[in-house]
């Protein structure tokens, strides 16, 4: 038997990529039959807590400013004295037990000017708690070799994520339905083709490069159109000046439809005709396998963990490079062959990915960690 402190963070607030990671890790461990007992916590005085999750007495700020600095207060007491400690958000509080944090990308340390101060704060607790010796795991292996030169360690394990799973009032990704009738703000998305941007308007996501790249398929493709889907980040200002900067023909056919529901997200890449992902950096990238779940093809960037996530199910190009996107996009807006070819292989890619195999991993490394201690 193994018990496991397993910070449920991630989870309130709005939802992430990370709140998804650490919701469905909790749901596969929480369904793997195995001996392990999980003993969820919470560092936050806004948050609703419910048994059995532990809330530690420290506000998040405070304690990341004191965690930061030295290894105290240590919260063994609240934490329920288990066999591992797992942060699941960069941020480990110190514990005398065995402890792990889960690094997904490390875009933040190493561009600190873009990065949010509560962000660059999570980087220092990062740092300290490396430095004390814990245990890093990853969710790729381009993410695992980063994290092992910028802090020296070989205290690191890879363990894949699993594919995204259904929300509440969303059936399974590529279960076979027929697909539903356009959400009443996204009709008449439906009469011409599009290219879906999906995620947070932050600039790791890198939009003003895709709508460079939009702009050079839409003046060959008069009715193609670009539809971004994502919540406020810390590039809007410069999507706006973006688009703005655009001939009107161009911008007429760009729909920012900000934070979409689930329901909206699944009609989305269900209609697309492509998803386009030239992010600056991924620790994993879960929108690239709701698309090849969704039978929709990927245009992405090669840069970080995409080209290891994505395999041969995407059409790949330099992150910087508008013109390469731009003849990816062309080519799936344009070619049947090449557009149905991505999505047979973008089906097989994702079936390399398993929540089982992925809590199966989680559980040898809560015991090898809680054994070597």
């Amino acid at each position: 038997m193994v018990t496991v402190a397993i910070d449920e963070g991630p989870l309130h607030g709005p939802r992430t990529g990370v709140g998804n990671a650490v919701d469905w890790l909790l749901r596969s461990l929480d369904e793997s039959g195995s001996d392990l007992t999980l003993a969820p916590y919470l560092t936050s005085t806004r948050a609703t807590v419910t048994p059995p999750t532990r809330r530690l007495p420290l506000p998040a700020a405070a304690a990341h400013r004191l965690w930061a600095k030295a290894s105290w207060p240590k919260l063994d007491r609240w934490l329920g004295r288990p066999d591992v400690v797992h942060g699941t958000n960069y941020v480990v509080p110190p514990t005398r037990c065995p402890s792990i944090v889960s690094v997904y990308d490390c875009w933040f340390l190493d561009h600190p000017g873009d990065a949010d101060p509560v962000v660059a704060r999570a980087g220092e607790v990062l740092t300290a708690s490396i430095g004390r010796g814990t245990h890093v795991v990853t969710s790729s292996q381009a993410t695992a070799d980063r994290v092992r030169d910028l802090f020296d360690t070989d205290r690191v394990s890879v363990i894949h994520l699993g594919p995204p799973l259904a929300t509440l009032d969303e059936p399974p990704a590529g279960a076979a339905s027929e697909p539903p009738a356009a959400p009443p703000r996204l009709a008449g998305l439906d009469s011409t083709p599009f290219v879906l941007s999906l995620g947070t308007l932050e600039r790791r996501k890198n939009v003003p490069k895709l709508l460079d790249a939009f702009a050079r398929v839409a003046a060959e493709h008069p009715t193609v159109r670009l539809v971004i889907a994502g919540g406020a980040g810390d590039d809007a200002a410069t999507i706006d000046r973006t688009i703005e900067s655009l001939d009107a023909a161009v911008t007429d056919r760009i729909h920012r439809l900000g934070r979409v529901s689930d329901v909206e997200k699944r009609w989305l890449l269900a209609e697309a005709r492509a998803l386009a992902y030239p992010s600056l950096d991924e620790g994993f990238g879960f929108p690239i396998l709701e698309a090849q779940l969704a039978g929709t093809a990927v245009a992405a960037s090669s840069a970080g963990s995409i080209p290891e996530i994505a395999g041969t199910g995407a059409l790949l190009s330099p992150p910087n490079d508008a013109d390469a996107l731009a003849a990816n996009l062309h080519w799936i807006v344009t070619s049947d062959r090449r557009h149905d070819e991505l999505v047979a292989k973008g089906h097989a890619n994702a079936d390399r990915f398993s929540w089982t195999t992925t809590s199966a991993a989680y559980l040898d490394l809560y015991r090898k960690v809680a054994n070597d201690a």
